[in-house]
C-alpha cells in the first residue's frame, strides 16, 4: 500500500521532445477522505487544466471528473479553477503557473470528487420549454433584424453550468430557474417564429422567474462563452411585465 501511496504522489513527466514543461502542483477536492488529493503534474505547453486533471487520473484512475468533447462546446468539464468556475478545457495552465485549486461546481451536490449532480439545472431549464415550438411566420429572420439579432446574443449558450455556479441566488432559492434557463427563454421569446412565447412569459414572470435575479453579474462574469445572461434576465423581466 505504501508503495501505491508513493507512486500516485510521483511526478507525471509529459514532454514532447524538446517542448517546454510547466510542472504544477494540483490540490483537488476528493469526496474520499482517504483519496489522494495533492499532484504533482508536468504539463507539455501549451496547456489547459483538462490536461491537468488528465495527467492526475493517470496517477490516481479513482480521480473522477467529466469531459467529452475538449473543445469548450459540450460543456461538462465545468469545474472550479481557484474558485471561479469555467471549462477546464478553455482555461490555459501558463508557464508561470505554481499550483491550483480544482473544486466541483458550486450549487450542485457532489457524486464523485469533480463530477455533480446536474438535475436542478435540468429541471429549470426543461421549465421554460426550451425547445423550438413552430408558430409564427415561417421564413427565416434576414440579417440585421432586430429580432435575429436579439436571438442570436444567446445561442451560444453550451449549458456547462458555470453560470448557475457563480449565482448566489441558486444557492438560497431552490425554486429559482437560474441564469442558463432564463437565458434560454429570452432566446426564444425574441424569435417572432416560436409560437410558445406567452407561455414562456408566464413562467418566467412567476415565482422563481426573473424578479427574483438580484443583478449581481456573477452569470455574466463566469460565462465560457461570453454571453451575458444578467442582460438577457433584464430584457426578459420588461417583456414578462407588459405580457
Amino acid at each position: 500500500m505504501a508503495v501505491l501511496e508513493r507512486s500516485r504522489r510521483q511526478t507525471n513527466i509529459e514532454t514532447a521532445g524538446d517542448a517546454p514543461a510547466t510542472t504544477v502542483r494540483l490540490t483537488i477536492a476528493r469526496s474520499d477522505a482517504g483519496a489522494v488529493r495533492e499532484f504533482r503534474v508536468a504539463l507539455t505547453q501549451p496547456a489547459v487544466v483538462l490536461d491537468a486533471l488528465l495527467a492526475g487520473q493517470r496517477l490516481d484512475p479513482s480521480l473522477g471528473f467529466r469531459y467529452s468533447c475538449r473543445v469548450a462546446m459540450c460543456g461538462t468539464c465545468a469545474v472550479r479553477v481557484n474558485g471561479r468556475p469555467t471549462l477546464a478545457c478553455q482555461q490555459p495552465i501558463t508557464p508561470d503557473t505554481d499550483e491550483l485549486l480544482l473544486e466541483p461546481l458550486a450549487g450542485f451536490a457532489v457524486v464523485r470528487d469533480l463530477v455533480v449532480d446536474t438535475s436542478p439545472f435540468w429541471n429549470a431549464w426543461r421549465r421554460v420549454v426550451p425547445w423550438f415550438m413552430p408558430g409564427g411566420p415561417r421564413e427565416a429572420l434576414p440579417a440585421g433584424d432586430a429580432s435575429r439579432a436579439e436571438v442570436e446574443r444567446g445561442l451560444d449558450c453550451i449549458a456547462c453550468g458555470a453560470c448557475w455556479s457563480a449565482c448566489d441566488v441558486v444557492v438560497t432559492n431552490a425554486g429559482y430557474l437560474g441564469p442558463a434557463a432564463l437565458n434560454r427563454a429570452l432566446t426564444l421569446v425574441a424569435d417572432e417564429r416560436d409560437g410558445a412565447r406567452a407561455e414562456r412569459l408566464r413562467v418566467a414572470g412567476q415565482q422563481g422567474g426573473v424578479t427574483h435575479c438580484h443583478s449581481i453579474l456573477g452569470c455574466t462574469a463566469a460565462c465560457p462563452k461570453g454571453l451575458d445572461p444578467s442582460a438577457s434576465i433584464r430584457r426578459l423581466r420588461r417583456w414578462s411585465l407588459v405580457a
